[in-house]
Protein backbone atom coordinates (compact mmCIF):
# COMPACT_ATOMS: atom_id res chain seq x y z
CA UNK A 1 0.00 0.00 0.00
CA UNK A 2 1.48 3.31 -1.09
CA UNK A 3 0.68 6.17 1.31
CA UNK A 4 1.64 9.76 0.63
CA UNK A 5 1.13 13.07 2.42
CA UNK A 6 -0.14 16.15 0.62
CA UNK A 7 0.17 19.60 2.19
CA UNK A 8 -2.16 22.11 0.50
CA UNK A 9 -0.60 25.56 0.80
CA UNK A 10 -2.53 28.65 -0.24
CA UNK A 11 -0.80 32.02 0.05
CA UNK A 12 -3.80 34.32 0.45
CA UNK A 13 -5.26 33.19 3.76
CA UNK A 14 -8.09 35.56 4.62
CA UNK A 15 -7.25 36.09 8.31
CA UNK A 16 -3.45 36.11 8.01
CA UNK A 17 -2.22 36.58 4.41
CA UNK A 18 1.21 35.10 3.73
CA UNK A 19 1.24 33.24 7.03
CA UNK A 20 2.90 30.15 5.55
CA UNK A 21 6.00 32.17 4.68
CA UNK A 22 6.31 33.84 8.09
CA UNK A 23 9.46 33.17 10.07
CA UNK A 24 9.10 30.48 12.72
CA UNK A 25 12.41 30.06 14.51
CA UNK A 26 14.59 30.61 11.46
CA UNK A 27 12.45 28.69 8.96
CA UNK A 28 9.16 29.51 7.30
CA UNK A 29 5.97 27.93 8.64
CA UNK A 30 5.48 25.86 5.47
CA UNK A 31 9.05 24.53 5.51
CA UNK A 32 8.68 23.52 9.16
CA UNK A 33 5.42 21.72 8.34
CA UNK A 34 6.95 19.97 5.33
CA UNK A 35 10.05 18.85 7.23
CA UNK A 36 7.98 17.69 10.20
CA UNK A 37 5.82 15.55 7.90
CA UNK A 38 8.91 14.01 6.28
CA UNK A 39 10.49 13.32 9.68
CA UNK A 40 7.50 11.24 10.83
CA UNK A 41 8.68 8.50 8.43
CA UNK A 42 5.02 7.54 7.95
CA UNK A 43 4.82 8.35 4.25
CA UNK A 44 6.33 7.03 1.04
CA UNK A 45 6.44 10.61 -0.22
CA UNK A 46 5.51 14.08 1.04
CA UNK A 47 4.46 16.92 -1.28
CA UNK A 48 3.42 20.53 -0.90
CA UNK A 49 0.77 21.57 -3.43
CA UNK A 50 0.31 25.31 -3.86
CA UNK A 51 -1.10 28.12 -6.00
CA UNK A 52 1.77 30.43 -5.07
CA UNK A 53 5.09 30.86 -6.87
CA UNK A 54 6.56 32.20 -3.63
CA UNK A 55 5.64 29.03 -1.72
CA UNK A 56 6.75 26.87 -4.67
CA UNK A 57 10.20 28.49 -4.63
CA UNK A 58 10.37 28.28 -0.83
CA UNK A 59 9.94 24.49 -0.86
CA UNK A 60 12.30 24.14 -3.83
CA UNK A 61 14.93 26.05 -1.84
CA UNK A 62 15.07 23.23 0.72
CA UNK A 63 14.95 20.58 -2.05
CA UNK A 64 11.45 19.58 -1.08
CA UNK A 65 8.81 18.09 -3.37
CA UNK A 66 6.29 20.67 -4.51
CA UNK A 67 3.52 20.80 -7.12
CA UNK A 68 1.98 23.92 -8.64
CA UNK A 69 -1.80 23.85 -8.97
CA UNK A 70 -2.98 24.39 -12.52
CA UNK A 71 -6.53 25.42 -11.57
CA UNK A 72 -8.27 27.61 -9.00
CA UNK A 73 -9.72 25.61 -6.11
CA UNK A 74 -12.24 26.36 -3.37
CA UNK A 75 -10.99 23.73 -0.91
CA UNK A 76 -7.94 21.68 -0.01
CA UNK A 77 -9.45 18.39 -1.16
CA UNK A 78 -9.86 19.70 -4.72
CA UNK A 79 -6.30 21.04 -4.74
CA UNK A 80 -4.95 17.68 -3.56
CA UNK A 81 -7.12 15.73 -6.00
CA UNK A 82 -5.76 17.64 -8.99
CA UNK A 83 -2.21 16.93 -7.83
CA UNK A 84 -2.66 13.17 -7.31
CA UNK A 85 -4.95 12.47 -10.27
CA UNK A 86 -2.21 10.78 -12.30
CA UNK A 87 -0.22 9.35 -9.38
CA UNK A 88 -0.08 5.65 -8.54
CA UNK A 89 -1.04 5.85 -4.86
CA UNK A 90 -3.52 4.10 -2.57
CA UNK A 91 -4.02 6.46 0.38
CA UNK A 92 -3.52 10.22 0.53
CA UNK A 93 -3.17 12.03 3.86
CA UNK A 94 -4.02 15.71 3.97
CA UNK A 95 -1.60 17.50 6.33
CA UNK A 96 -2.51 21.09 7.18
CA UNK A 97 0.13 23.54 5.98
CA UNK A 98 -0.37 25.90 8.93
CA UNK A 99 0.17 23.22 11.59
CA UNK A 100 3.96 22.82 11.86
CA UNK A 101 3.84 20.70 15.03
CA UNK A 102 2.87 17.38 13.49
CA UNK A 103 0.90 15.02 15.72
CA UNK A 104 2.55 11.75 14.64
CA UNK A 105 0.50 9.54 16.96
CA UNK A 106 -2.81 10.70 15.48
CA UNK A 107 -1.52 10.31 11.92
CA UNK A 108 -0.45 6.77 12.75
CA UNK A 109 -4.00 6.04 13.93
CA UNK A 110 -5.43 7.32 10.65
CA UNK A 111 -3.10 5.20 8.57
CA UNK A 112 -3.80 2.13 10.70
CA UNK A 113 -7.48 2.35 9.70
CA UNK A 114 -6.61 1.48 6.11
CA UNK A 115 -4.19 -1.31 6.98
CA UNK A 116 -6.95 -2.96 9.02
CA UNK A 117 -9.72 -2.33 6.47
CA UNK A 118 -9.02 -5.46 4.43
CA UNK A 119 -12.39 -5.32 2.63
CA UNK A 120 -11.85 -1.68 1.68
CA UNK A 121 -15.18 -0.51 3.08
CA UNK A 122 -13.81 2.74 4.53
CA UNK A 123 -13.43 5.66 2.13
CA UNK A 124 -11.91 8.22 4.50
CA UNK A 125 -10.60 8.52 8.02
CA UNK A 126 -10.49 11.73 10.01
CA UNK A 127 -9.95 12.99 13.55
CA UNK A 128 -12.21 14.23 16.31
CA UNK A 129 -11.36 15.73 19.69
CA UNK A 130 -13.72 16.07 22.65
CA UNK A 131 -14.91 19.54 23.61
CA UNK A 132 -15.78 20.47 27.19
CA UNK A 133 -15.87 24.26 27.15
CA UNK A 134 -19.35 25.69 26.48
CA UNK A 135 -17.98 28.60 24.45
CA UNK A 136 -16.03 26.22 22.22
CA UNK A 137 -19.10 24.05 21.71
CA UNK A 138 -21.23 27.04 20.70
CA UNK A 139 -18.56 28.60 18.46
CA UNK A 140 -19.60 28.14 14.79
CA UNK A 141 -15.94 28.19 13.75
CA UNK A 142 -15.58 24.83 15.50
CA UNK A 143 -17.08 22.17 13.25
CA UNK A 144 -18.90 19.54 15.30
CA UNK A 145 -19.26 15.90 14.30
CA UNK A 146 -21.65 13.18 15.44
CA UNK A 147 -21.00 9.50 14.78
CA UNK A 148 -22.77 6.17 14.93
CA UNK A 149 -21.90 3.42 17.42
CA UNK A 150 -19.06 2.26 15.14
CA UNK A 151 -17.54 5.75 14.93
CA UNK A 152 -18.62 6.42 11.37
CA UNK A 153 -19.57 10.05 10.76
CA UNK A 154 -23.30 10.76 10.60
CA UNK A 155 -23.08 14.53 10.14
CA UNK A 156 -20.85 17.58 10.52
CA UNK A 157 -22.21 20.99 11.50
CA UNK A 158 -21.29 24.45 12.71
CA UNK A 159 -24.39 24.26 14.88
CA UNK A 160 -24.37 22.55 18.27
CA UNK A 161 -24.96 18.84 17.66
CA UNK A 162 -26.32 16.87 19.37
CA UNK A 163 -28.98 19.11 20.87
CA UNK A 164 -29.02 18.45 24.64
CA UNK A 165 -32.75 18.15 25.25
CA UNK A 166 -32.82 15.56 28.04
CA UNK A 167 -30.64 16.80 30.89
CA UNK A 168 -30.77 13.38 32.56
CA UNK A 169 -28.31 12.15 29.95
CA UNK A 170 -24.80 13.44 29.38
CA UNK A 171 -24.23 15.12 26.03
CA UNK A 172 -20.79 14.54 24.52
CA UNK A 173 -19.46 16.95 21.93
CA UNK A 174 -16.66 16.41 19.44
CA UNK A 175 -14.85 18.89 17.25
CA UNK A 176 -13.80 17.76 13.81
CA UNK A 177 -10.10 18.26 13.14
CA UNK A 178 -9.54 18.91 9.44
CA UNK A 179 -6.96 16.17 8.94
CA UNK A 180 -8.05 13.52 6.45
CA UNK A 181 -6.76 10.28 5.04
CA UNK A 182 -8.48 9.36 1.78
CA UNK A 183 -8.53 6.35 -0.47
CA UNK A 184 -7.53 7.82 -3.80
CA UNK A 185 -10.75 6.75 -5.54
CA UNK A 186 -12.88 8.49 -2.87
CA UNK A 187 -10.85 11.67 -3.31
CA UNK A 188 -11.29 11.58 -7.08
CA UNK A 189 -15.04 10.99 -6.72
CA UNK A 190 -15.16 14.12 -4.54
CA UNK A 191 -13.21 16.06 -7.15
CA UNK A 192 -15.62 15.18 -9.97
CA UNK A 193 -18.78 15.82 -7.93
CA UNK A 194 -20.22 19.36 -7.80
CA UNK A 195 -20.67 21.02 -4.43
CA UNK A 196 -23.65 19.45 -2.69
CA UNK A 197 -26.54 21.35 -1.06
CA UNK A 198 -25.72 20.77 2.61
CA UNK A 199 -22.02 21.36 1.97
CA UNK A 200 -22.89 24.70 0.38
CA UNK A 201 -25.12 25.61 3.32
CA UNK A 202 -22.63 24.78 6.09
CA UNK A 203 -19.41 25.44 4.11
CA UNK A 204 -17.94 22.13 5.31
CA UNK A 205 -16.33 20.02 2.59
CA UNK A 206 -16.60 16.77 4.60
CA UNK A 207 -20.36 16.90 4.14
CA UNK A 208 -20.00 16.33 0.39
CA UNK A 209 -18.50 12.92 1.08
CA UNK A 210 -21.50 12.00 3.24
CA UNK A 211 -24.02 13.35 0.75
CA UNK A 212 -22.64 11.09 -1.99
CA UNK A 213 -22.55 8.04 0.29
CA UNK A 214 -18.92 7.80 1.37
CA UNK A 215 -18.05 6.23 4.73
CA UNK A 216 -15.88 8.34 7.03
CA UNK A 217 -14.27 6.62 10.00
CA UNK A 218 -13.71 9.06 12.85
CA UNK A 219 -10.75 8.51 15.18
CA UNK A 220 -10.72 10.17 18.56
CA UNK A 221 -7.58 11.97 19.63
CA UNK A 222 -6.77 13.91 22.77
CA UNK A 223 -4.24 16.11 20.98
CA UNK A 224 -5.40 19.62 20.06
CA UNK A 225 -3.71 20.93 16.94
CA UNK A 226 -1.66 24.11 17.03
CA UNK A 227 -2.69 25.98 13.91
CA UNK A 228 -1.39 29.37 12.83
CA UNK A 229 -4.39 31.48 11.83
CA UNK A 230 -3.40 34.85 13.31
CA UNK A 231 -0.23 36.79 14.19
CA UNK A 232 -0.94 35.91 17.83
CA UNK A 233 -0.90 32.20 16.93
CA UNK A 234 2.51 32.69 15.31
CA UNK A 235 3.86 34.25 18.52
CA UNK A 236 2.55 31.27 20.50
CA UNK A 237 4.22 28.89 18.04
CA UNK A 238 7.53 30.71 18.35
CA UNK A 239 7.29 30.38 22.13
CA UNK A 240 6.53 26.66 21.89
CA UNK A 241 9.47 26.15 19.57
CA UNK A 242 11.83 27.88 22.00
CA UNK A 243 10.52 25.79 24.90
CA UNK A 244 11.14 22.57 22.97
CA UNK A 245 14.70 23.47 21.90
Amino acid sequence: MKIIAMIPARYNASRFPGKLLKNLGGKSVIVRTYESAVQTNLFDEVYVVTDSELIFKEIESVRGKVIMSQKEHDCGSDRIAEAVENMDVDVVVNVQGDEPFIDKVSLEKLIKVFHEDTNQQIDLASLKVRMLDKADIQNPNNVKVITDVNNFAIYFSRSVIPYHRDQDFEAIYFKHKGVYAFRKNALMDFYTTPMTPLEATEKIEAIRYLEVGKKIKMIETAVESIGIDTPEDLEKAIKILKEND
